[in-house]
């Protein structure tokens, strides 16, 4: 490496003594330093001084180009000498320095996925670093986790996974400059080891039996090919595909939106009392005893609401499947509950975007905070011992399907 000869005026000197961190003087001396470093290099590399007549000369001045820098004092200003031949800028310096750019990069990113709006993105940026960034900056930035998440939508879900939870969340997304509203599917299951995953997330126009088998297919052809018990709202076209997609499978409607279309069908003066018949066949310990308060309940309501006691009749079998399975899992998988508090993460970092460019910015973002959530589960307390629920019938494969993920985990 050359031995560079680094000047500096008195005036540089004096205000690196009497002046503060903020002064900016640190940020002066090092854009000399640096112009002053790229004017050595160029001089080695032709073989002679500016304007210097030689026969030794090797390459010609061809002027400067002006080059920002970002740096931890700042952005700087450089000149940076122009050859005939070749560049100035060989490894080393410069592209050290220019990680503070791709930190700044990567700090913008992860702002954007925490949920802080552009607006204050930009305004961190001015501070740190003296660089304002536009709204299509930072786009442009994030969609470098682009192949991060695609590899993780896409990922194989080779093992068994005995339970899923599916449900859809509106956002809105532009088209053709309006803003539209579409539907978010997520799915969650529980894996052999009790672990919970995110084995799907995608973007739909509307919510419909043709898109949801869609979103299965998708799920299925990745490996998750068979499932014991689906629990979800009571959405037709969500429910339809279900039910041809994973047949055999049982499905679970979600108890607290049940419970709130009974509400609907109650009045105010009956409502207490059929709430609270309603909780007693929730959490009953068997089927049979469930059975024996619907009938309860049912003696009540055929009177004083008849709607909702119709209501609790056709429904009993949906809302009673999760009796299917022993009585330890069934509380976290008689409701959607649990996703829907994954859907209130997601919607607490949609909300100061408000409206998506398109769905590849949908998935970018939120599929990225999809994925931290997933990692964070992936190292958390297991959800359940499927020990048993699998009993004596845990067969080999699903043992060593069970005994990787824990791996994994771990």
């Amino acid at each position: 490496m050359a031995d560079y000869n680094i000047t500096l005026d008195e005036q540089m000197v004096r205000e690196l003594f009497l002046s503060s961190y903020e002064s900016g003087a640190l940020k002066d001396l090092l854009t000399q330093v640096l112009n002053q470093i790229l004017e050595g290099r160029a001089q080695d590399l032709c073989g002679a001084a500016l304007y210097e007549q030689t026969d030794e000369r090797k390459d010609y001045r061809n002027g400067y180009r002006d080059r920002s820098l970002l740096t931890r004092f700042g952005k700087i200003e450089l000149a940076v000498p122009r050859l005939r031949g070749q560049s100035v800028l060989g490894e080393g310096l410069i592209e050290n320095y220019s990680r503070s750019e791709q930190a700044l990069m990567a700090g913008v990113a992860e702002m954007v996925i925490s949920g802080v709006s552009s607006r204050k993105v930009d305004a961190v940026a001015l501070t740190l670093f003296g660089e304002s960034i536009s709204k299509s900056q930072v786009s442009r930035v994030v969609k470098m986790l682009d192949p991060v998440v695609e590899e993780f939508r896409q990922r194989p879900l080779d093992e068994y996974y005995p339970f899923l939870i599916v449900d859809a969340m509106y956002i809105d997304v532009r088209k053709d400059g309006t803003p539209v509203s579409k539907a978010l599917y997520i799915a969650i299951a529980i894996n052999t080891s009790g672990r919970r995953e995110i084995v799907g997330i995608a973007v739909c126009d509307r919510e419909s039996k043709e898109s949801y088998r869609e979103f299965f297919k998708s799920i299925k052809e990745r490996g998750l090919e068979r499932i014991d018990l689906a629990v979800s709202d009571s959405h037709e076209g969500l429910v339809e595909a279900l039910k041809a997609e994973f047949l055999g499978a049982s499905w679970q409607r979600c108890q607290t939106h049940f419970s709130k279309n009974m509400r609907d069908k109650c009045p105010k003066k009956v409502w207490g009392e059929a709430k609270e018949m309603l909780t007693a066949i929730y959490t009953a310990r068997n089927i049979e005893e469930a059975r024996r308060q619907r009938d309860e309940a049912l003696f009540l309501l055929v009177k004083e609401a008849p709607k909702a006691a119709e209501l609790l009749d056709s429904a009993f079998d949906d809302v009673t499947a999760v009796f299917s399975i022993p009585l330890k899992y069934r509380k976290k998988l008689r409701t959607s509950n649990m996703i829907e508090r994954l859907n209130e993460e997601i919607r607490r970092r949609e909300r100061p975007i408000r409206i998506f460019t398109n769905d590849d910015s949908v998935i970018r973002i939120l599929g990225t905070v999809a994925m931290e959530i997933h990692d964070k589960w992936a190292v958390e307390r297991v959800l359940f011992d499927m020990g048993e629920y699998f009993g004596p019938c845990l067969t080999s494969v699903e043992k060593t399907s069970r005994d990787e993920s824990e791996r994994r985990a771990a």
